[in-house]
């Protein structure tokens, strides 16, 4: 497993049902994002920057997700 990603605190995603779940964890730096039913494989890692684009833009085309 990565190092790094067993020191970071992991939440379910709101959005995730049933057993298609993702978890996200962050930090100051990036976000990471990992499959729940797979949490020992690969973790997709996002500068925090670019993911503030990435939500802005999905609140801008469905609403306020909050």
């Amino acid at each position: 497993m990565l190092g790094f990603a067993t020191e970071l605190t992991w939440r379910t995603s709101s959005w995730s049902a049933g057993s298609n779940c993702v978890e996200v964890a962050g930090n100051n730096d990036a976000i990471f994002v990992r499959d729940t039913k797979r949490r020992t494989q690969a973790v997709l890692s996002f500068p925090s920057s670019a993911w503030k684009i990435f939500v802005g833009s999905v609140q801008a085309s469905i609403g306020d997700c909050s």
